[in-house]
């Protein structure tokens, strides 16, 4: 069933008298330039790279055993925060995919990881290091470890990665606002 859109001589008529004496405009006044880069991408990688020099060590080995299940609470931190990890009582918030990463670009990922769920005031992420070669899934819970706002880190459930991921709940401090 197809309408037809065309228009009677009437109708084309009108519009021609309507139109008689207009000009076409010509666009000669406005030239558009590329936009430039935002300084912020820049600032936000610098930050980034500060977070992770200042926080992540290579030369410092926790006391974690990262070859079976990871598991680890901040001291002072609830111990039944490591279990509620494991059952999946908390669901991450952001996930962050590090296949294919160097150490170093981890390092950075991880800082902004912390620094976004900070900012955001999301408390869980997950952190999927996959299994592969072994670099990344011994060197992230070190690396974690060494962060003042990290609470927990446990081995994720199954339904978000098993033995190649990580849950990490963040320090989130409350705003007195809402108290």
């Amino acid at each position: 069933m197809k309408k037809d859109h065309s228009l009677s001589d009437d109708d084309i008529a009108l519009f021609r008298s309507e139109m008689s004496g207009s000009k076409k405009i010509s666009q000669d006044t406005v030239h558009f330039k590329k936009a430039q880069k935002a300084p912020e991408q820049t600032t936000n990688t610098k930050v980034k790279q500060l977070d992770a020099e200042f926080y992540f060590s290579d030369e410092y080995i926790p006391d974690i055993d990262t070859s079976g299940t990871v598991n680890f609470v901040k001291p002072g931190a609830d111990s039944y925060l490591a279990k509620q990890l494991r059952r999946g009582d908390f669901a991450p918030e952001l996930i962050l995919d590090l296949h294919g990463m160097n150490k170093e670009t981890a390092k950075l990922e991880l800082a902004g990881l912390i620094s976004a769920c900070k900012k955001r005031h999301l408390r869980c992420a997950c952190i999927v290091t996959g299994v592969g070669e072994r670099v990344l899934k011994h060197k992230v819970p070190h690396y974690l470890v060494q962060h003042p706002d990290v609470l927990a880190i446990h081995q994720a459930p199954l339904e978000y990665g098993g033995r190649g991921a990580l849950l990490i709940l963040v320090d989130i401090p409350e705003d007195p606002f809402f108290r």
